[in-house]
């Protein structure tokens, strides 16, 4: 792990009207890291990712890339400038084969040169891409589908990847083949923000995790807080 910040937000403020999402909102993601943003439903966690790769306007503050402020730039140049995002609800194309969806990741791609290579690694990482490559994404599972999408994310070769609940409506099974492959993707050295519902195995999987409330970061816990049930409880109840 890198301790040199990759990705950093400073003082971010988001409103939707006269309504404040987020507030105040302050956290670090160092390269190599896993960094987990959790908290209840409605407290701005998925508002703060969209934030970040311009899909809607801060009103204060600062998020910054490698140093660089990206605030206010257009999503498709957040995107060729190293960040991905993985959406809530994974957005694939249900009419484009798995392939198709594959090459769309390309897009955001600043070089094709070393393409290849990474979708070597990214089809080892979801053999279901490999294995359904002909196949139209929508006829995939719900697991499989949230498979191609991190693997067509990851195909940009970005430098940073955002998820957003990635473990939703899926099964056990394919939940451990999803946070067994953030461990498989921060040792190919991008850097990892994940929102999650699942907070205890987050909290045992991150580096750290700031725990959100009201749109605020209330807590930040490490692995070591994972087992202390009470802990988390009371962070999700703070107001």
């Amino acid at each position: 792990m890198n301790a040199q910040p990759v990705l950093e937000v400073d003082d971010l403020w988001v409103h939707y009207g006269t309504v404040p999402a987020v507030r105040k909102l302050g956290l670090t993601v160092g390269g190599g890291e896993i960094v987990g943003l959790i908290g209840p439903n409605g407290a701005g966690k998925s508002t703060t990712l969209h934030a970040i790769v311009g899909l809607v306007p801060a009103r204060s503050g600062d998020i910054r890339l490698r140093g660089a402020s990206i605030l206010g730039r257009k999503p498709e140049t957040i995107a060729r400038a190293g960040i991905s995002l993985v959406p809530e609800g994974r957005r694939i194309f249900a009419q484009l084969t798995v392939e198709e969806n594959l090459r769309l990741g390309l897009v955001a791609r600043t070089g094709h040169n070393d393409a290849d290579r990474d979708l070597g690694w990214i089809e080892e990482l979801f053999p279901v891409v490999r294995e359904f490559r002909a196949r139209q994404a929508g006829t995939l599972s719900g697991g499989q589908q949230q498979q191609l999408a991190i693997a067509r994310a990851l195909v940009a070769g970005p430098d940073v990847l955002l998820l957003d609940e990635p473990s939703l409506g899926l099964a056990p099974t394919i939940v451990d083949v999803v946070f067994g492959a953030l461990t498989d993707i921060r040792e190919r050295g991008v850097t990892v923000l994940l929102v999650e519902q699942r907070a205890q195995r987050t909290v045992a999987l991150a580096d750290r995790t700031y725990v959100m409330t009201n749109g605020e970061i209330r807590m930040t816990l490490t692995p070591a807080d994972a087992d202390d049930t009470e802990r988390i409880i009371a962070a999700y109840m703070a107001s």
